[in-house]
């Protein structure tokens, strides 16, 4: 849980922990931890990594899109536990 701000975008990336597993238009902002696409549609709603939040390759795309033009200085992504 917490407040935080985008520490690195990227475009596309390739998961280092979890067998290169494709992270379509990742936004990092704590450590690993990143809002970030994936193929596996299927998925979505339920866990698969160490906490990172999924989405939709297209909802991915578009707010990656909108933090890019924000700017990550005026962008906060707020995190809270269940």
């Amino acid at each position: 849980s917490g407040r935080f701000r985008p520490q690195m975008m990227m475009r596309s990336y390739f998961s280092k922990k979890y067998y290169g597993s494709p992270m379509p238009h990742s936004i990092f902002f704590y450590y690993g931890f990143a809002i970030h696409g994936t193929n596996d549609i299927a998925r979505l709603g339920g866990p698969a990594s160490h906490g990172c939040v999924r989405l939709h390759p297209s909802n991915a795309a578009t707010l990656f899109a909108l933090v890019q033009r924000a700017g990550a200085a005026n962008t906060d992504i707020v995190i809270s536990g269940w």
